[in-house]
């Protein structure tokens, strides 16, 4: 690799770092350390969740925690909680940083494993650090990018199973989608969840009488304003949502 190629993924492993601190369930803030391939620096008691990529690129993304994450999941008031759904939306937003792709379910193993897997396909591994030392470890790995013309088009020659350059995506017709809409988010610690009581309010984040957003599989698509069928919510859409717009 040239120093270049070097730099340029110091940053990208530095930015997924940064972009799934904000995510990543914490006692107390933790600062993004220097990225490293080095496996004697980050001795980590706990798990890891390891999830593969494909869209803009293709690669790998790991988070490691330690085992006080762990057991406050498996032991929550509210039930044992899985780890692989409590990372996921740190998972997503650190391969988010490469560009739009598709994360899938991911694979709960030993610390060692996923960041041994990950330095082997020429990854790097960004410490969280907190009070105590390193309380989490964020890996990613990029195995390719998708290089596009300058209009914007794939260069890649088509692919078994496209029709004249496009995809076959009559095969997908009978494939069963989740939709949701969705009226607004917010978030909530712990504490205040545990809280809640029968009329309780909790704000959203959106105005009132504002768009609801129709997600496909957790992916926003369109936006449109709630309406009633007979005796049941419905939503009329009113924008379809670019790809650009999506990412």
């Amino acid at each position: 690799m040239t120093i270049a190629t070097n730099e340029a993924l110091l940053g990208r492993a530095e930015a997924a770092a940064q972009a799934a601190v904000a995510l990543l369930p914490a006692s107390s803030p933790l600062s993004v350390g220097a990225p490293t391939q080095n496996l004697d620096e980050l001795t980590i008691d706990g798990q890891a969740v390891r999830a593969r990529f494909a869209g803009a690129a293709q690669g790998e993304v790991a988070i490691i925690v330690t085992q006080d994450l762990v057991e406050a999941l498996a032991n929550s008031p509210m039930g044992s909680l899985d780890l692989s759904q409590a990372v996921r939306p740190a998972l997503e937003a650190a391969a988010a940083t490469i560009g739009p792709v598709v994360v899938d379910p991911g694979q709960v193993l030993e610390p060692a494993d996923a960041m041994g897997q990950l330095v082997t396909a020429n990854g790097l591994l960004v410490p969280l650090t907190g009070e105590a030392g390193v309380q989490a470890v964020v890996g990613i790995a990029i195995a390719a990018e998708v290089v596009g013309d300058r209009d914007g088009r794939d260069n890649a020659p088509p692919e078994r199973g496209e029709r004249g350059g496009q995809p076959a995506f009559d095969l997908l017709h009978d494939v069963e989608m989740e939709v949701t809409a969705e009226l607004g988010r917010t978030r909530m610690s712990v504490r205040e969840l545990l809280s809640l009581a029968p009329g309780a309010v909790i704000e959203l984040d959106r105005a009132a009488g504002g768009p609801a957003d129709l997600l496909v599989n957790g992916r926003l698509i369109a936006r449109g304003e709630v309406v009633v069928i007979d005796e049941n919510f419905g939503i009329r859409i009113t924008e379809i949502v670019g790809p650009s717009d999506r990412a």
